[in-house]
């Protein structure tokens, strides 16, 4: 049977209204580890630059590590609906834990289960799953951001082995990954998008060093780090699809990506929502709480707005990847919309907070840093913009 895009919205728009008793216990789980484990946390991870080490211990018990994967690899088999709301809740309290959480779901084990062999995944998955092996994904270097397939990093034939070169950024959790997922250039001769291969890189493979942390804005607690490929030797059950084939692999995986960051941007802007009601009834101004102005109000109808919006957007995209859609466009459209309604929120709440907002006896502060990211990375607005342009024009 054909579905329509009737029937996709109808369907997504159904999740919106219900999540059904099984996705509602899943984010009742997510909402308890984060309102009381993560609350008390997020601001020492965001002034330390660092997640405690029980965090991710507890991620793993919850099984927030595996929730896409399949039973027999240990996961919990929820799909991407289930994902995205677990990401809401995380990022609402903790967006350093979400974005780790995001990472090693949607660019690490999702690529692996689509592309990888049988053995790959029997060796990794179980490891992935229980969080015995932290993923990270590594595309960007420094002469490739938006242009992503302007990879210098090479890899070379050595026998059946490769060699691995050169200088990789931007790589979330790469301080204590135990896995990487790694696109570098192994055809030269070829168009760039054609010549680039993916690798599977052990966290402890010889040759492979950390470089710079990155000092960030926001989202400080999640390390940003630079890897330093110092003749990386890799065999070939590393490779992860085919050889000189692995640039779909990394355009297919970051609209599962896209997701993700969409779902952290509805979580960041839910939680200035929150913050921002809460003040708006206890401050009082000219004899009466600020909530009963209407400029107050305007500010928080324009928030609950857009963000309901995103949401139903993210759970649609969700949705139609959980049954094998393409949804290139659907991400994009989540990602777009769900990053500018997060700095919108993260902007109108410290403007409610007024001067206490610019500091950081409320956590609107830190909101507001680590809202501005969900519009930079897994694609910037503008690379979002020409996604949903080629989609609609092809």
């Amino acid at each position: 049977m054909t579905m329509t895009h009737s029937d996709i919205d109808s369907a997504a728009v159904g999740l919106g209204f219900g999540l059904g008793e099984e996705l509602s216990m899943v984010r009742d789980s997510a909402r308890d580890f984060a309102d009381g484990v993560l609350a008390p946390l997020a601001t020492k991870h965001d002034r330390e630059e660092s997640i405690a080490d029980d965090v991710y211990e507890q991620l793993g018990e919850l099984g927030f590590w595996g929730l896409t994967l399949p039973e027999e690899y240990g996961g919990a088999d929820l799909g991407n609906v289930a994902l995205a709301v677990v990401l809401e809740e995380i990022n609402r309290v903790c967006a350093s834990t979400g974005v780790a959480v995001s990472v090693h779901n949607s660019l690490l084990c999702a690529p692996l289960m689509k592309f990888g062999t049988d053995e790959q995944k029997a060796h990794w998955l179980p490891k992935l799953a229980s969080g015995e092996a932290i993923g990270a994904y590594s595309l960007s270097e420094a002469g490739s951001g938006s242009d992503a397939a302007a990879l210098a990093a090479t890899a070379e034939r050595d026998g059946d082995d490769w060699i691995l070169r050169g200088t990789k950024l931007w790589v979330t959790s790469g301080d204590r990954a135990g896995l990487f997922l790694v696109y570098v250039r192994t055809n030269p001769e070829l168009p760039k998008a054609k010549g680039i291969t993916a690798f599977l890189m052990p966290g402890d493979a010889p040759g492979l060093k950390i470089g710079k942390h990155e000092m960030k804005t926001g989202i400080r607690g999640s390390a940003t780090v630079e890897l330093i490929l110092d003749d990386v030797r890799l065999g070939p059950e590393c490779i992860l699809g085919e050889v000189d084939r692995g640039f779909p692999i990394a355009m297919d995986t970051l609209a599962g990506g896209r997701i993700g960051i969409a779902s952290q941007a509805v979580g960041i802007g839910q939680a200035c929502l929150d913050a921002s009601i809460k003040y708006a009834k206890e401050r009082e101004q000219f004899g009466k709480p600020i909530g009963y102005f209407q400029a107050i109000q305007h500010k928080l109808a324009d928030m609950s707005a857009r963000l309901e919006a995103s949401r139903l957007l993210v759970r649609k995209a969700a949705w139609m990847r959980d049954r094998g859609m393409e949804v290139n466009r659907q991400s994009s459209e989540a990602k777009l919309l769900a990053s500018q309604a997060a700095n919108f929120c993260a902007d109108e709440a410290v403007q409610i907070h007024g001067g206490a907002g610019y500091t950081d006896d409320f956590h609107v502060e830190r909101l507001f840093r680590d809202a501005r990211i969900t519009e930079i990375y897994e694609g910037a607005t503008d690379i979002q913009r020409l996604v949903i342009a080629r989609d609609l024009l092809r």
